[in-house]
């Protein structure tokens, strides 16, 4: 299914659901125990990560106490979840662990969101030179799609992403992986032209290989400009269509869709 791999790239289109984050959880496991993967990039948090990384090396620490302190989209059950199934993992390979991949450099909330993204990707890229690992990256949308100008809506911000240095670095071993969804969690059904609309159209939840051969008119639909959602932290269902991404086609910007229709809330820490 895959290429010789440099990263998985698993790109949630809103950090705040069940279902995605299981579906990012699950992509995780297969990855790790199917495929070799020995590091885990959770994007948000250099900190955190830090600290999960000596957590699942040696079980020192409280998983759910270091996520209580981390960013918003990291307090969760399912994150938390998916931090002990590592640490299990772990012990059952003393020799043959799974990191947390950690940044050379900070990369946080500034007011130069070009600089944010290139440092994302050089620390991505500075840790795989070190390690030789094969990298789970669990990220957000904007981020991780390979995106050399793509605009981030509210703000129409554009700029070059990470996943667009990425895919420079790494070619046909970045392999990004949208997780995408139709409606729920307080989201209704997309507009018209967005991407989510047409996925609709198929199973309740499927995978999508946008590398595939296909008929003419779906090529032509996969290699034209789109929107998909893209919901942060601040949302206001209201005004539901100006939170997207665009600038690009959705066979431009990612390898692989995760397409699920319906989406709950995560569960937060408690």
């Amino acid at each position: 299914m895959f290429p010789p791999i440099g990263g998985i790239m698993v790109a949630e289109s809103f950090r705040g659901t069940h279902e995605l984050a299981a579906v990012a959880h699950r992509l995780l496991r297969f990855l790790v125990e199917e495929l070799g993967f020995r590091s885990l990039l959770l994007e948000g948090d250099d900190v955190a990560s830090a600290e999960l990384d000596a957590y699942v090396r040696t079980g020192r620490g409280d998983p759910r106490e270091v996520l209580a302190g981390a960013r918003p989209f990291l307090r969760t059950e399912e994150v938390l979840d998916a931090m002990r199934w590592i640490r299990s993992h772990n012990e059952r390979h003393p020799d043959d662990q799974v990191r947390f991949a950690l940044a050379d450099q900070a990369v946080g909330p500034g007011p130069d969101l070009a600089d944010i993204e290139r440092g994302l990707a050089e620390n991505t890229i500075r840790w795989h030179e070190r390690t030789g690992h094969k990298i789970v990256y669990w990220g957000g949308l904007a981020h991780l799609v390979n995106g050399a100008a793509r605009t981030v809506s509210p703000g129409a911000l554009t700029h070059r992403n990470a996943g667009s240095y990425l895919r420079e670095r790494f070619g046909a071993g970045y392999v990004p992986v949208g997780l995408t969804f139709q409606r729920g969690h307080e989201v209704p059904a997309p507009p018209a032209d967005f991407a989510e609309a047409v996925l609709a159209a198929g199973p309740d939840a499927y995978v999508l290989d946008l590398r595939a051969d296909a008929p003419a008119d779906v090529r032509a639909w996969l290699d034209a400009p789109t929107r998909t959602r893209l919901i942060g932290p601040h949302y206001d269902p209201a005004e539901d269509a100006s939170y997207h991404l665009s600038g690009g086609s959705l066979a431009e910007w990612l390898d692989l869709v995760i397409h699920v229709r319906e989406v709950g809330a995560a569960r937060l820490l408690r």
